[in-house]
């Protein structure tokens, strides 16, 4: 079981093969910390599929508009939430494995509720990307997820909660 410091700051995302405890960073991205647990909150993380995952690199996930089952899974990865974009939020920590990316368009103020959870230390990425979190627990659950460019059977997040609330 992961070490808890911040329930108010912890993701609790049920994937499988188990859960996988997300710490967030409202001290680096606070805006990208802040919508991911507002969509948490609301339940729009539930049952969204991993659309794009490919091995060595990085699962990518949290198409709140396409990745649902009964949605579209060929747009899965087209969509956001109904909020508002947010602003890069850019910093120094790198693109190790663990550390959760916000996914954006070529457009680096583009971020919206999708993200990637890195599955190993890609610093190509570094200064690109908005970090705003990193894996503390149930790495293994993450390394998992069936790999594709959509996978022919994706994954899903089961539930996505904020720990303070579970």
């Amino acid at each position: 079981m992961a070490d808890i410091k911040d329930p108010e700051n912890t993701i609790l995302m049920e994937l499988k093969g188990g859960t996988v405890t997300i710490e967030l960073l409202p001290d680096v991205a606070p805006e990208h910390t802040k919508r991911m647990k507002e969509l948490a909150r609301d339940g729009a993380y539930d049952g969204v599929i991993f659309h794009r995952v490919i091995e060595g690199f990085m699962a990518q996930t949290g198409d709140v508009q396409h990745g649902k089952p009964g949605g579209n899974a060929r747009m899965a990865g087209t969509g956001g939430s109904d909020k508002p974009d947010l602003p890069a939020e850019f910093s120094k920590l790198p693109h190790d494995r663990g550390t959760l990316g916000a996914a954006r368009s070529s457009n680096p103020n583009s971020a919206n509720s999708q993200f990637f959870i890195n599955f190993s230390d890609n610093n190509f990425l570094n200064g690109q990307y908005t970090v705003y979190g990193r894996v503390i627990g149930g790495m293994e659950h993450v390394d998992a997820i069936a790999r594709g460019e959509p996978p022919a059977d994706p994954d899903a997040m089961i539930s996505v909660k904020v720990a303070a609330d579970a």
